[in-house]
């Protein structure tokens, strides 16, 4: 297995807390973005540190000397491509209006158009999801959980404020179902554009795809929606 079994480690220098020099955070940007791309065209495991070193004409050391480890260049990669998706409450405003299940009706909707516009991050965001081993995994469960990059606190907030959701359970509950559950939807809708087939029939039409969208927001919605979220 490619990278290390043990924990992502910072390196001293991050540990220590000293601010990076420019020029040595100019570096590790660099790093990571060509790491992101050799990420997501080859995959966690087969994506060589060498290959990233030699296309930045530096010595495979010297990504190590500031990553540690293969997982600990994929974490920083994997954080800075979460960062640049979007968050749930970044949709329009007039979407927002529209209501909770509506916002997330407009973020299933453009899956495959967000997936072509941000081809990279998404496929790295999947390979951090089910691509990984173990260790690294927990690592971006913990950065998820404590940073929480696409903002799903404050857009259940938002929906609770609304009169959209359920009262009777707690907040922390109803923002781990919906990360659960838009994950694992959200996530095989990514990987059928990306490997068509894999989970569905190919040639599904858009009406097909429509039609499982609201039949997933139907079964969210009497999970965790009011009686007047229902009743709508």
């Amino acid at each position: 297995m490619s990278g290390t079994a043990g924990a992502v480690v910072p390196t001293p220098r991050l540990r220590r807390n000293i601010p990076l020099r420019p020029r040595t955070e100019a570096k590790r940007a660099r790093i990571i973005d060509t790491a992101m791309r050799h990420f997501a065209e080859h995959g966690y495991h087969s994506a060589r540190v060498g290959d990233i070193a030699a296309e930045l004409g530096i010595a495979k050391g010297s990504v190590f000397q500031h990553f540690s480890t293969k997982d600990g260049l994929f974490f920083e990669v994997y954080k800075k491509a979460v960062r640049s998706l979007p968050a749930y409450l970044d949709a329009p405003a007039d979407v927002q209006q529209r209501g909770f299940f509506e916002v997330l009706c407009y973020w299933l909707a453009k899956t495959e158009h967000l997936l072509h516009e941000d081809w990279i991050p998404y496929r790295v965001s999947l390979l951090g999801n089910y691509g990984t081993n173990l260790t690294l995994k927990r690592d971006i469960n913990r950065f998820l959980i404590s940073e929480d990059p696409y903002g799903s606190v404050a857009f259940v907030r938002y929906g609770i404020e609304r009169g959209e959701l359920r009262k009777d359970i707690e907040l922390e509950m109803i923002v781990s179902i919906l990360d659960w559950m838009m994950e694992r939807f959200q996530d095989a809708l990514l990987t059928e554009e990306l490997d068509p087939g894999l989970f569905r029939r190919q040639g599904e039409t858009p009406e097909k795809k429509q039609a499982r969208i609201n039949q997933f927001l139907d079964i969210l919605r009497r999970a965790i929606g009011s009686k007047q979220s229902a009743r709508d």
